[in-house]
């Protein structure tokens, strides 16, 4: 018996149904490494092992989960690694590249989001299980009040969709909240036309005092002459796109 934990976030998924509709959306990838964070008691592990020349591997923090795996014959070491997501470097894992997916924990998928755009170049595909406010903050346009530094920064990169939502009576314990299974299928050109170091700070910085004019929030560039005039300067973060914040970025790096 494995006790769902709350300070790791734990909701074991129970839906067999959407846990085999996640694992389906990575069955047409020609990439054969896949990484489940946080298997649990498996119910996605399981569906994931029959989906066809693919090879899974697994990270788990809590021992009992992993214990559960191993002796329900689910995933066996070198397999199944026993740590924490978020300390694991990845590189020295893995070869090449691979896709990461997993019914994520609400408490750190921020978090795991930021790794993977570190990874972007090794991870094609990322998809999984989040809570509904956050992966709607992921998919969101601009204009909209969930538009900000995840939905610029993820979709500069990926593309993005919501594939289903789940109520909590498909976990156990439900949580208090809705949930949704996304998907991220990196773009062919994920290049950008600028610093990429600079683009993620521009966002963030932007975003950190979204209330004030981007002529006001970006003032830390030192731009005010060069920008005053520009065609973004009055205007607020949430209503520029994604290819305008690029394009933002490209002028700041020239002005700079």
């Amino acid at each position: 018996m494995v006790k769902p934990k709350k300070h790791l976030g734990q909701h074991f998924l129970t839906d067999q149904y959407s846990a085999e509709r996640t694992a389906q959306l990575i069955n047409k990838s020609s990439i054969n490494t896949v990484l489940e964070i946080g298997p649990g008691k498996g119910i996605l592990t399981k569906f994931l092992l029959k989906q066809p020349n693919k090879i899974i591997h697994a990270i788990e923090i809590d021992s009992e989960s992993s214990e559960y795996l191993q002796n329900n014959d689910i995933l066996q070491k070198p397999y199944l690694i026993e740590g924490d997501f978020l300390n694991l470097n990845l590189t020295d894992q893995f070869d090449g590249e691979f896709i990461l997916i997993g019914n994520y924990p609400y408490n750190i998928s921020s978090q795991i989001i930021f790794k993977m755009l570190g990874y972007r170049n090794r991870i094609p595909i990322m998809a999984g299980m989040f809570q509904k406010e956050v992966a709607q903050r992921i998919a969101s346009k601009e204009g909209n009040k969930t538009y900000g530094i995840l939905s610029v920064l993820v979709q500069a990169f990926y593309d993005v969709r919501i594939e289903f939502k789940l109520s909590p009576g498909a976990f156990f314990p439900p949580p208090k909240v809705d949930s949704a299974v996304i998907c991220c299928q990196r773009k062919i050109d994920y290049s950008l036309p600028c610093s990429e170091s600079l683009f993620f700070d521009v966002v963030k910085t932007a975003f950190n005092q979204r209330r004030k004019t981007l002529l006001n929030s970006l003032s830390k560039f030192y731009l005010k002459d060069a920008f005053i005039n520009h065609p973004f300067a009055k205007l607020r973060p949430e209503t520029l796109s994604v290819n305008q914040f690029i394009e933002l970025t490209v002028f700041i790096e020239k002005h700079k």
